[in-house]
């Protein structure tokens, strides 16, 4: 029995690492070849050959040696891939924004501003601004959903009073021809960009122009001091920077949308712990909301509700002052 279960839990054992190193090998460094394919089945092959010697005294210990060889080589290979900023982008995620810091005064460059006909037809568009973090009155969760309750795409914007609304959105950094892949974004495949938008970009986009399939976009306001905000938006642009200078890899898990988010939070004194209603970011606002980060005065079915901003939106669509018309009449927005 005893012998029973060690074969069953080295076979275990195999089965995953084996399944890692053959989908590391397939995606490889951005892009699949016939060699990695070769190489990828070689592996897999491999470990299945492993697994079955494992009733054989004379063989088994050699054969889990080489296998621990081969793993160890595929590990050594997958961590000299290195990010970089100098590939074939497409075109909606081609620019990295920077900013510039004077005492209160902090100017971004490359402020993404698309004028949408269609999702993947749009006029490129950027423009420069300067925000006075003295103005800085509040900062609005957007969280937009298209596969479930557990899933979304979560974003900050920055409320500048007078200056206007700046929303910034974490995402994997995707070449021409790429297409989203929560597997790939395990595998080192998709750098991490910030893209700094405005609203009328980043919000509509993904209320008026994105159909396939449709997103529900949810707008929070969040209560936190103006202080905790500032320090928030300094992270913000620091890690923007940084990218610039130094890129870093995407993670589904680690490094997306939502756990950047409160990673750059961990700069104020009273932020929030770590649930795992982060890493399923559909949850997120719910957890804001019971860790009292959102409007208490309704129950938090009732305040999603009225959250949603679809509607409003495609209203607004062309219209020049877009930010204030998706906040008419959102209870979650004071």
């Amino acid at each position: 029995m005893l012998k029973a279960i060690k074969i069953l839990l080295i076979s275990a054992t195999i089965v995953v690492v084996s399944s890692w190193g053959v989908i590391a090998l397939y995606y490889g460094d951005s892009h699949t070849s016939k060699i990695q394919n070769v190489l990828a089945i070689g592996f897999g092959l491999s470990g299945i050959l492993t697994i079955a010697t494992l009733g054989m005294p004379r063989l088994h210990w050699r054969m889990l040696v080489f296998f621990s060889i081969l793993f160890a080589g595929i590990v050594l290979w997958w961590l000299q891939i290195q990010p970089a900023n100098d590939r074939q982008w497409q075109q909606d995620v081609e620019r990295l924004a920077y900013a510039t810091i004077e005492g209160d005064l902090v100017t971004v460059r490359n402020v993404r501003n698309f004028d949408y006909k269609s999702e993947f037809n749009y006029l490129p568009a950027y423009y420069t601004k300067t925000y006075d973090l003295s103005k800085l009155e509040g900062v609005d969760l957007f969280s937009t959903y298209w596969m479930g309750p557990a899933i979304a795409h979560t974003m900050l914007s920055f409320n500048f009073g007078e200056g206007g609304h700046l929303a910034i959105s974490i995402e994997a950094r995707k070449e021409k021809g790429e297409s989203y892949s929560s597997t790939k974004g395990f595998f080192r495949q998709y750098e991490l960009i910030y893209i700094v938008a405005d609203e009328r970009d980043l919000v509509r986009l993904r209320t008026n122009y994105r159909k396939n399939p449709i997103e529900d976009v949810y707008l929070y306001r969040i209560n936190w001091s103006k202080e905790d905000v500032k320090q928030v938006f300094l992270q913000y642009i620091h890690e923007m920077n940084r990218l610039n200078e130094k890129p870093a890899f995407y993670n589904t898990l680690l490094e997306n949308c939502t756990t950047m988010i409160w990673m750059h939070t961990l700069a104020n004194q009273d932020h929030l712990k770590f649930s795992w209603k982060i890493l399923a970011s559909g949850y997120f606002p719910e957890y804001l909301y019971e860790s009292g980060r959102l409007d208490q005065h309704l129950p938090f079915e009732q305040l999603q509700q009225r959250a949603r901003i679809n509607i409003l939106a495609n209203e607004a669509d062309q219209a020049s002052d877009f930010s204030q018309q998706i906040r008419k009449t959102s209870l979650s927005v004071k």
